[in-house]
This record gives structure tokens, sequence and C-alpha cells, in this order.
């Protein structure tokens, strides 16, 4: 098989299943993982997918990868800038949680913590934060999304806006890269995000660098609404610049 033949099945396979890993693809084709890098940073380079460590997504503006692959998606990422998070967050404070596997990253590491008080509309975060006798767990009402526990509405809204707490802690699926704009697939959840920001006195954003220029098709916000960008690579020069401009304070979460 040529090499352009075997990009083009390459990029077909990434669209059919949302995300690939290298090492399944260098199955399939019988060649060696170094040879699908390759391939894969050539692809990446001409923008017909992206590259992930490990393997490899396609960005889709209107549907976003299945949640049991967002979970390994970026995983080393997320575990670092939910200790970072972790970190910031003081014994017996108020939080909100939104949906998100890097939110739920970010309950795991809250486990040491005393006292917390969380409001989320995440079952998943719920059930990872209820096993701590000392916490106080609250969940949002609204209507349970099957593919991952999240919960929205109208309901929702009315819910988180009874509330405010010290932290909000807002995962994201995309950020354009060059004016800050906040993306997002559902327009419920967005609207639930929304109402955290609004509610929170600092809100944090944990983002990984592959959420920089991930499209989706609802906007949030901007990144100019939060206090603190934990994310674990160098921002685009231009939301760097806006974070500047807007005293927006930039966490980068690699290991020590």
């Amino acid at each position: 098989m040529s090499q352009l033949t075997r990009q083009d099945k390459i990029v077909a396979i990434v669209k059919e299943n949302g995300y690939v890993t290298i090492d399944e693809l260098a199955s399939r084709f019988a060649v060696t993982p170094q040879t699908i890098r390759r391939d894969i940073n050539a692809l990446a380079k001409a923008e017909q997918i992206r590259r992930h460590h490990g393997g490899a997504s396609y960005d889709s503006s209107t549907t976003n990868v299945a949640y049991a692959t967002r979970q390994i998606l970026q995983l080393p990422a997320k575990e670092h800038i939910a200790k970072r998070i972790a970190e910031e967050i003081p014994n017996h404070a108020s939080l909100f949680i939104n949906i998100g596997t890097t939110t739920e990253t970010v309950a795991r590491a809250l486990l040491n913590h005393q006292g917390l008080q969380v409001i989320t509309n995440n079952l998943n975060v719920a059930a990872i934060l209820s096993s701590k006798e000392d916490f106080t767990v609250i969940i949002a009402g609204g209507t349970v999304r099957s593919r991952d526990g999240g919960v929205m509405g109208e309901a929702t809204i009315d819910f988180i806006n009874q509330f405010r707490v010290d932290f909000g802690i807002v995962g994201i699926s995309g950020i354009d890269p060059h004016d800050g704009s906040l993306l997002d697939y559902d327009y419920q959840e967005v609207r639930v995000a929304q109402s955290i920001i609004s509610n929170s006195r600092t809100v944090f954003l944990a983002a990984d660098s592959g959420k920089f220029g991930r499209n989706a098709v609802v906007r949030l916000g901007n990144i100019t609404q939060v206090d603190r960008l934990f994310t674990d690579e160098q921002p685009p020069k231009d939301i760097t610049n806006l974070m500047k401009e807007h005293k927006v304070r930039l966490e980068l979460c690699t290991p020590k």
C-alpha cells in the first residue's frame, strides 16, 4: 500500500471512530508505530486530523467525540491539570463543577480535601465525591443526558442560580485560538456553564492544550471571563496576549 493510500484510509478511519490510537493503526496497516506517527504528523500539518499523544482524532463542529474516548484522550495532561487545581482549592470551600471528563479528573484530585461543599450537574462527579463523608455534594435537578451523566435544562439553570460559591471549575470542548471564544456542542449544557461562571467568585478553566483550535458549534463565552486558565502547554500567541490584557492568570500544569 502506498503512503498516500494509507494516509487516505487513516483519515477515513479517524473520521469514522472519532479517535484512534497509533498502535491500533499500526496493527491495522501492518506497519511500525513510527510510520504511523509520520503519517499522522503529515495529516495533522495538512489539518485533516488532529494529532494527540498516542493517537489522532477528527474534529467535528457539531458532534463531540464519544464519552469513553474522551475519558482517555489527553489523560496525563488532564491529571496534571487536576492536581494543580486541587492545590489551589482550600479545605471547606464551596465549588461548582460542570460536565466533562476533565472536571471529573479534578473531582478525583479533590478527594484528599476536607469539608468541601460541591454543587454539580455531573452525575459522575457526584459519584466520585459522594464517597467522602465530610463532603456535602448537591446535584442540580434537570434532565440527565444518558451518554455522559450530564444534567441540564431550565430546572438546572434555576437551581444553579440559587447559589453563590467560592470557585467555579469549568471544562470546555474547544477554544478559538484567535479571539478566545469558549466553545461547546450542546446549547443547554452551555447555558448551565454560563450560570456557573456568573455565580462563582473565582472561575477556574480546566483545558488541556488539545482544546485550542478545536471547533464546536455553540459559543459559551470568552476566555476573558475566567480568572485562571489551567492547561498543559503555552496557549497560542493571540490567546496569551488576550489573557495578559484582561489579567487572566495562566497556570502551566506540567510534571515537576
